[in-house]
């Protein structure tokens, strides 16, 4: 081998080498920044005082790591109030009253303002009860109390097909609802009794967080939609509005002014998100120099 060809391959691994060491100082640069920054205030965000702005959207279910964010909110000092953003057509009634029950523990130490989109709907609309103030716009789709559990039967199919299934339970409830079998009297009545209580769980929600009888919600809880327009006059909603509405409210009930910066509220903080990302592009740089390959972005990208 040539002196240029082994000077050129120095000179190689020299670079490599260095940019090597210089992402591994910039990653601890960064993670000390983060442990510094990120206790002192929740999400890592600056201790100036501001509002949160947290947003439901699509299907409602559990999730851990939200409650837990919105916990480490309520207790944020610089965090003056939260508005609560959603668009969101329900969920499961166990994920609903999880984020209702994190939400109302925040609204019990601050202001909570709940703001309603396209569709705040079943769950959607159950999440926006502990709010103090809950606005929506004129056209936004809410309302839909009640509970639903949805079977279907296969048997005829089954029995055209020539299969039988065999089915041994505990119990004669414990089978039903089942695919292969219809549902008998019997199980549609117990069915029912489960559904009944879910139901009265959600009126009693509606009727706490609306401050209102629960004989006044039942007739409303028939799992009908209502346009904003219409819950006002219901007692569903206080107003309609948008952030703007939300912000004035804060201001002149809460003492919350309106100069005050809005933040995203997000499970992941900003400094885990930042490092999540610079750590997929540090990963396709060091592929890309020390194997000579292009790693997919996607499987970086979270």
């Amino acid at each position: 081998m040539s002196l240029e060809a082994d000077l050129l391959a120095e000179r190689r691994r020299l670079s490599r080498r260095v940019t090597f060491w210089r992402a591994l100082a910039v990653i601890g640069v960064i993670a000390a920044l983060g442990a510094l920054f990120g206790k002192g205030s929740f999400g890592g965000l600056a201790s100036n005082d501001h509002v949160l702005r947290l947003r439901i959207e699509g299907v409602i279910l559990e999730d851990r790591r939200l409650i837990e964010v919105i916990e480490e909110a309520s207790r944020d000092a610089s965090a003056r109030a939260m508005l609560l953003v959603i668009d969101s057509p329900g969920g499961s009634m166990s994920g609903g009253e999880a984020l209702h029950g994190a939400l109302k523990r925040f609204a019990e130490k601050k202001p909570l303002v709940a703001l309603m989109g396209g569709t705040a709907a079943s769950a959607g609309y159950m999440i926006a009860m502990p709010a103090q103030h809950v606005l929506a716009r004129e056209a936004t789709v809410t309302g839909s109390i009640g509970v639903l559990l949805q079977s279907f039967d296969v048997s005829e199919l089954m029995t055209r097909l020539g299969i039988r299934p065999d089915i041994l339970a505990t119990g004669p409830f414990k089978a039903q609802p089942n695919p292969f079998q219809p549902l008998t009297d019997q199980g549609r009545a117990e069915m029912m009794r489960v559904l009944e209580d879910l139901h009265g769980q959600f009126i009693a929600i509606v009727a706490t967080g609306r401050r209102m009888d629960e004989a006044r919600v039942r007739p409303l809880a028939d799992g009908r939609v209502f346009t904003g327009r219409q819950a006002l006059p219901l007692g569903l909603i206080d107003a309609i509005g948008g952030e703007a509405e939300g912000r004035a409210w804060l201001a002149t009930q809460k003492g919350v002014a309106e100069a005050l910066p809005v933040r995203d509220l997000e499970p992941r903080d900003r400094v885990e998100k930042f490092l999540n990302r610079f750590a997929g592009s540090l990963i396709r740089t060091l592929m890309t120099e020390w194997l000579g390959v292009d790693a997919p972005r996607a499987v970086w990208q979270r």
